[in-house]
C-alpha cells in the first residue's frame, strides 16, 4: 500500500493554516456573541425611548384635559342666566300718557323702567326709603326694560293688561345665584348688601328667581353690561371674514400651485418664488397685520374694523399654507395618470383640469380648511387693522364695522367685572367647537375622498 510522503515544511504549513482558520472562527464567534450580548441592552433602550414618547403624549393630553376642564368649569355657567319673575302691569298712563293713536315711535320712547319699578314696589311694598328703592331696582338688569319694549312693539294689545314675565337680573345677582359671591363675607367685601340678600331669599322662597337658558349670549352683540353681552355680532363678523378669505385665497392658491407644479419652468426665478412661499408660511401673523395696516388702510384708504380689510389680511396670511398643501396634493397624483391622459390624445390643459385636479382636490380642500381654521383663531393681525373696536350692532355686510370671536374674547378678558370671566370662558368654548368642527371636516374629507395609489 502506497503511503504519500509529507515533508516537514508541508506539515508546518498545514498546522499554520489550521491555526489561522481556528483564530478566524474564534473571532467570528466572538463578534456574533458580542452582538447577541448587546441585543437586550439595545432592546431595552428602544423600549425606554417608546415609553418616554408615550409618557410625553400622555402628559400633553393630561395638561390639555386640565386646561379644557378649567375653561369648561369657568364658562359653562354663562349658558345660564338668572331671571326674576315679576307681575308687570302695562300701565296705559306710562305707555300712552296722551291717549294718542298708538304707533311704534311713541311706544319705543315710553318709560319701561317705570313698569319694572312698579312691579318691584308691588312685590316689596315695605320698601319706601329712596336709597332702599334704588338698591331694590338694582336687582334687575337694565336689559329688562328692552325686553318689555320688544314685547309691546310686537303686541300693542298688552297695554292695560298684567302678565307674569321672567326678566333678566343684574350681573351681581347672577353671580350670587351661581355661587361666585360668598354671602358669608362681610358686607363691605361683596357687591350685594344684606338687604338685597334678604330680598333674594324672599324671591327664592316664592319661586320668583331661577336660572334659565341664556339665549341672549347667542343672539346679542357686545355690551358694557355682562348680562346683556353676547357673541352673535362676533360670530357674524367671523363668518363674513372667513367667507371673504376663502373666496379670495382658495382660487388664488390653487391657481398658483397649478402654475408652479405643472407649467412653470425650473429656473432660478421659480426657485426664488418657492423659497419665498415657504418662508411666508413661517412669518408671524402680526407682520401681515402691519402690512394690511400700511397698504389697505393707510395707502388704499379702506375703512378700518371692517370684514373686507380683515379678509384681505387673512388671505395674505393663509395663501402660503394653501399653496403648499395644494402642491403636495398635486405631487401625490401618480405620473401614470398624466401619461395615460396624454397618450389618449388629451392636451396638457385637459389632462390637468379633467384628471389631475379632480384627484388632487380632496387634499387641496383639506389644506384650505386647515388654513381657514388658522384664520378663525387669529387675533394679532386683526388688532392691527382696528377690529378691536367696541361693536354693539350686528354687521350686515363686508363694509360695516365688525369684530371677530377671538378679538371679542380678548376684549372680555380685559374687562374687570367678574361676570365677564365666565363670558370669556364660554366664548372660548364656542371658538373651540368651531375649530374642532373645521379640523374634523378636514379629517373627514381626507378619509372620505383620499385615494391610495
Amino acid at each position: 500500500m502506497f503511503t504519500p510522503y509529507i515533508s516537514l515544511e508541508n506539515t508546518v504549513n498545514i498546522m499554520n493554516n489550521l491555526t489561522q482558520t481556528s483564530s478566524e472562527n474564534t473571532r467570528t464567534l466572538s463578534t456574533f456573541d458580542m452582538v447577541q450580548k448587546s441585543l437586550p441592552k439595545r432592546r431595552a433602550a428602544e423600549q425606554r425611548f417608546r415609553l418616554f414618547g408615550l409618557m410625553s403624549i400622555l402628559l400633553g393630553l393630561i395638561v390639555l384635559l386640565v386646561l379644557f376642564a378649567d375653561i369648561t368649569r369657568k364658562g359653562y355657567t354663562a349658558f345660564l342666566q338668572t331671571q326674576v319673575r315679576l307681575d308687570i302691569y302695562f300701565d296705559p298712563a306710562v305707555l300712552n300718557p296722551n291717549n294718542s293713536p298708538l304707533d311704534r315711535s311713541s311706544l319705543g320712547k315710553a318709560d319701561y323702567n317705570a313698569l319694572i319699578k312698579g312691579a318691584l314696589s308691588a312685590t316689596f311694598p315695605d320698601v319706601q326709603i329712596r336709597r332702599e328703592k334704588n338698591e331694590l331696582n338694582a336687582v334687575m338688569s337694565s336689559g329688562a326694560a328692552y325686553e318689555l319694549q320688544a314685547r309691546v312693539l310686537d303686541d300693542p294689545g298688552l297695554i292695560g293688561k298684567t302678565q307674569s314675565l321672567w326678566l333678566p337680573a343684574s350681573d351681581d345677582v347672577d353671580m350670587f345665584m351661581k355661587g361666585n359671591i360668598d354671602r358669608n363675607v362681610e358686607e363691605s367685601g361683596r357687591r350685594i348688601n344684606n338687604r338685597q340678600l334678604g330680598w333674594l331669599d324672599y324671591l327664592t322662597a316664592d319661586n320668583r328667581i331661577a336660572k334659565h337658558f341664556n339665549k341672549t349670549f347667542f343672539t346679542a352683540g357686545d355690551s358694557r353690561e355682562p348680562e346683556l353681552a353676547g357673541i352673535y355680532g362676533a360670530i357674524t363678523g367671523s363668518v363674513l371674514t372667513l367667507v371673504g378669505t376663502f373666496f379670495l385665497s382658495f382660487p388664488i392658491g390653487i391657481a398658483t400651485a397649478l402654475y408652479l407644479e405643472e407649467f412653470a419652468p425650473v429656473n432660478k426665478w421659480t426657485d426664488l418664488i418657492e423659497v419665498n412661499i415657504n418662508n411666508l408660511a413661517a412669518v408671524p401673523s402680526i407682520v401681515f397685520g402691519l402690512l394690511g395696516l400700511a397698504m389697505f388702510i393707510n395707502f388704499f384708504g379702506l375703512p378700518r374694523s371692517t370684514p373686507v380689510v380683515g379678509c384681505l389680511v387673512l388671505t395674505l396670511m393663509t395663501l402660503p399654507t394653501i399653496i403648499i398643501a395644494a402642491r403636495a396634493a398635486l405631487k401625490s397624483v401618480p405620473p401614470s395618470i398624466r401619461e395615460a391622459a396624454l397618450g389618449m390624445g388629451a392636451s396638457k390643459l385637459q389632462t390637468i383640469f379633467h384628471h389631475v385636479l379632480p384627484l388632487a382636490m380632496p387634499g387641496m380642500l383639506t389644506g384650505a380648511i386647515i388654513g381657514m381654521s388658522r384664520a378663525l383663531g387669529e387675533t394679532a393681525p386683526l388688532l392691527m387693522i382696528g377690529m378691536v373696536a367696541f361693536i354693539i350692532d350686528i354687521p350686515k355686510n363686508f363694509i360695516e364695522p365688525a369684530t371677530v370671536l377671538p378679538v371679542q374674547i380678548f376684549l372680555w378678558a380685559d374687562s374687570p367685572e367678574r361676570a365677564f370671566v365666565e363670558r370669556t370662558s364660554a366664548a372660548i368654548l364656542v371658538l373651540l367647537v368651531f375649530l374642532i368642527s373645521m379640523n374634523g371636516l378636514a379629517v373627514y374629507l381626507r378619509k372620505r375622498y383620499e385615494r391610495r395609489w
